[in-house]
């Protein structure tokens, strides 16, 4: 038989929420919460939806994060089962957003109902920050339900987002922080011309090869104690007519860094330009700036989550900052402490995505003993 978890975990991934359609989970969602005391608001912002729901007035404020929506499946005749007709085989639950994070927030909402049973009168709040944006563009989601929390003025101390942060087994590894995204689209101009007469045109690519060499090989840190050296990385490079007897008149090159807090965003924008300044460019740049770097490095909410882990797994977590970015990168500028804590990542965005079913359950007691740590036991 099915735990409370397992089986609401099972409903939500019935569901066919490919972002930004919530399709209903957040109502499923709702209806639990607010038996046992949640005060449940939709925020519609565009075609995304999101939850804010809260159980108490007081502070502190202990908040789940997580997101309904879920990547689109990809062929679906290479997957094993239907998508989103979850199967159990192995101990495995396979479905689209088993691990990303259906599960979680089916372990969170389970947690809450067993914390609140026990402690009703417990100190503090509660609160869940649910979006259907996660996977999409990011912009009418999360960031927007906080931008509503800070005008009324309710603040968040303590976020648990229920991303899949586990590498090898539930809890082993644990997010206190995100490096920040910084992408930009760099157009180099020159002169179209016929490959035969190299005189008469300006070859963009060639002038911007020197350039991208450079900054591909630029050490911009080393790190810190708890994030890695920033990377840069080209993603897309356009040109050409498609004729292969034609100079190009431009090239398009798409490039991504991802940095610690060893540097910020301005640093990088000012030695990017510095170099293609160097190399006597002529040049167009388009930033896109879709997160800063977050680190919890200690406080309350990293000792529960390590102090919970231990005691239901026996397992000393490890704190890593690894992976792209979430949706914790909008809550903690509002000087919240962030944490990442969920299943092992191995499926997420895979064919045959899936979740240790015995897991969820072992994730809820977790999660139900952070609750008892930070509320309770304070």
């Amino acid at each position: 038989m099915n735990t409370a978890a397992q089986q609401l975990a099972i409903d939500l991934l019935s569901i066919d929420s490919v972002t930004p359609n919530d399709k209903g989970c957040q109502q499923l969602l709702c209806d639990r919460l607010s038996r046992i005391g949640f005060q449940c608001e939709t925020l519609q912002f565009g075609e995304v939806t999101n939850l804010w729901a809260r159980r108490g007035t007081m502070a502190p404020l202990f908040a789940f994060a997580g997101h309904t929506d879920v990547v689109p499946t990809g062929p679906l005749d290479q997957w094993d089962s239907d998508p989103f007709i979850p199967e159990l085989r192995d101990g495995l639950l396979y479905a689209r957003g088993a691990a990303d994070m259906k599960s979680s927030i089916a372990s969170m909402v389970v947690a809450c109902e067993r914390f609140v049973e026990q402690y009703p009168d417990h100190p503090g709040s509660i609160a869940f920050l649910i979006t259907s944006d996660e996977e999409g563009p990011a912009v009418n989601g999360t960031v927007k339900v906080i931008e509503t929390l800070q005008q009324r003025d309710e603040k968040i101390d303590w976020c648990l987002v229920g991303e899949p942060s586990s590498t090898n087994t539930l809890g082993d590894v644990v997010k206190n922080g995100r490096r920040g995204s910084l992408g930009a689209r760099l157009t180099v101009k020159g002169m179209q011309g016929h490959v035969a007469y190299p005189h008469l045109a300006d070859n963009p690519i060639h002038r911007a090869a020197p350039a991208l060499a450079e900054l591909a090989a630029t050490e911009w840190d080393q790190g810190n104690e708890f994030f890695p050296a920033t990377t840069f990385q080209i993603s897309n490079i356009h040109a050409g007519t498609g004729a292969t007897n034609v100079i190009p008149g431009e090239v398009v090159i798409d490039f991504n860094l991802r940095f610690s807090t060893s540097l910020s965003a301005d640093d990088i924008k000012q030695r990017v330009e510095q170099i293609l300044q160097t190399h006597q460019l002529d040049y167009e740049i388009q930033w896109n700036l879709s997160g800063l770097p977050f680190l919890t490095s200690t406080g309350k909410l990293l000792d529960a989550a390590q102090q919970a882990i231990q005691q239901v797994t026996g397992i000393t977590t490890e704190l890593s900052t690894a992976g792209g970015t979430s949706d914790g990168r909008f809550i903690a500028p509002t000087g919240a402490q962030v944490l990442e804590l969920g299943p092992v990542n191995a499926s997420i965005h895979k064919i045959n995505e899936y979740v240790d079913f015995a897991g969820i359950e072992t994730l809820s007691e977790i999660y139900q003993n952070m609750l008892q740590l930070l509320l309770v036991n304070e």
